[in-house]
């Protein structure tokens, strides 16, 4: 099939072609100074420059509805919010790898190269309209996060993280693949658009196709930590560098969620009551995996791992919703405003880690918190902030995600996957309240690292704000979002 290139397409675009560009400056600057590390924080502000003029592009071209590239990509309001959130993400991780001691060397340079290109991946991936498409998206931000754990001046945990991401992470986009073969097989395309109309036929009346789709949504449960494809994550997440790690938890997260949610709006659900089920029940499980196994860890990041697959179960039931829903409106824009918050409270949160960790080999473990309330009062109240707004406690702003995420579940009968949700958030107060109970409550010699820390204390100080003033303002933030939909 023949593809017309035109300059419309190319501006539609444009977001990726000047974060591209810019990922090719430290690189370019390194090679005109006879291989040698410039600056890193030219090189930091090179990347946060790219990411900005890129994030300035996508809100002028993002949220229209158009398509480019033979319906190949889209730019409708999933892909503005995804993209934003995604763009943001993925500053706030630069700014904490340009402090962080396992990644601020000198492949600082190459090190930004990978990470914006990563986000070319990504969003490639949340206006991705074809399936082939999504796979380009996944490999490229998947390949570039491979070797940015892998580069981390850690010399074992690192390794094996990168290692074990490739492996699952290869495994995840081959079961991708051979899910996409059987939906071209059954329909003769790959184009979301060209079988969204008899998905639900299709799914009631061919095995192949209910197979195929089937796993492609299997491919994404690799991607974003459902259970029982969990495995690698809490290792994963403690091994890579603490700024990848943030940049995995959120950027990542919400992209993958994106993608499939243009999956699900197919109304594959609907059509199939096997797949409906079985998906709600890796919704639960995935809640109770998350929670029961975060409240076991010594280790900080490999609670926070857990946390972060126990956050994937409460999406899910929002992406499940959405799927099912006439509109879909509310359901989609629940799962968007969830996302938003758990990635305001997540980056905050493991600013605060990578300020506790005194080398690239230091483990941060909960005993490690002990006494920080008083040594760093700053430090604990906004650790705290974001541990009650991840538990979703009022006001703070992760109540508000999980009120609009359940409530959007009970508006569509689904009121068992609510009660486990509130069930599980009632869990996680156990886990989340623990290291609080540690900084304030317990004598220890607790201690930041000894370098300078100021642009991750101006992320985590960034985070909190936005925490405490974005709760009180969750209703015209959320109706925004709706609203565009709806447009």
């Amino acid at each position: 099939m023949k593809i017309d290139i035109g300059l419309a397409d190319l501006i539609r675009i444009s977001p990726m072609i000047a974060i591209f560009l810019a990922s090719l400056i430290p690189l370019t600057s390194k090679l005109f100074n006879s291989n040698k590390e410039p600056s890193n924080l030219i090189t930091l502000i090179q990347g946060l420059g790219g990411l900005i003029i890129g994030l300035v592009l996508l809100t002028v071209v993002g949220g229209s509805g158009e398509t480019a590239f033979n319906k190949a990509l889209i730019f409708d309001s999933l892909t503005l919010w995804m993209g934003i959130i995604a763009i943001v993400s993925a500053g706030a991780a630069l700014i904490m790898m340009y402090e962080n001691f396992s990644t601020n060397g000198n492949q600082f340079s190459e090190l930004v190269f990978l990470a914006l290109n990563s986000v070319v991946g990504m969003l490639i991936l949340v206006s991705a309209l074809d399936l082939l498409t999504v796979f380009i998206g996944l490999e490229l931000m998947s390949l570039s996060l491979y070797l940015m754990i892998g580069m981390s001046h850690e010399e074992k945990l690192s390794k094996e993280a990168a290692f074990k991401y490739f492996v699952l992470g290869s495994f995840a986009s081959a079961i991708f693949l051979y899910g996409t073969s059987f939906i071209y097989g059954t329909t003769g395309s790959t184009n979301l658009v060209t079988f969204m109309q008899e998905a639900v036929g299709l799914v009631q009346t061919n095995r192949l196709f209910l197979f195929g789709i089937s796993f492609v949504i299997l491919g994404f449960c690799f991607k974003v930590s459902i259970a029982p494809f969990h495995a690698w994550t809490p290792d994963v997440y403690q091994g890579a560098p603490t700024p990848h790690t943030a940049f995995m938890a959120t950027a990542v997260k919400v992209v993958s969620f994106a993608a499939l949610l243009r999956v699900i709006a197919t109304k594959a659900l609907v059509g199939s009551d096997g797949l409906f089920v079985v998906l709600q029940w890796l919704a639960v499980i995935t809640m109770l995996v998350g929670n029961l196994g975060a409240i076991v860890q010594v280790n900080l990041k490999r609670m926070l791992a857990y946390s972060s697959i126990a956050h994937s179960g409460y999406i899910l039931v929002g992406v499940i919703t959405a799927g099912i829903s006439d509109k879909g409106f509310f359901g989609a824009s629940s799962v968007i405003f969830y996302l938003f918050s758990y990635c305001v409270m997540t980056i905050g949160t493991f600013a605060i880690v990578s300020i506790l960790e005194k080398s690239e080999d230091h483990l941060v473990t909960l005993d490690s918190l002990k006494g920080l309330a008083s040594k760093k009062p700053l430090h604990a109240f906004c650790f705290s902030l974001f541990l009650i707004s991840l538990a979703g406690l009022p006001p703070a702003l992760g109540f508000f995600g999980k009120f609009y995420l359940f409530n959007a579940a009970v508006g569509e009968g689904l009121i068992w996957l609510a009660v486990w949700g509130v069930i599980n958030s009632v869990i996680s107060v156990y886990y989340y309240l623990k290291p609080m109970v540690l900084m304030y409550m317990t004598e220890g010699e607790a201690e930041i690292a000894g370098h300078s820390l100021n642009a991750t204390t101006v992320t985590v100080l960034a985070s909190a704000v936005f925490i405490a003033i974005l709760g009180v303002l969750s209703g015209p933030i959320f109706t925004a979002v709706e609203k565009s939909f709806i447009n």
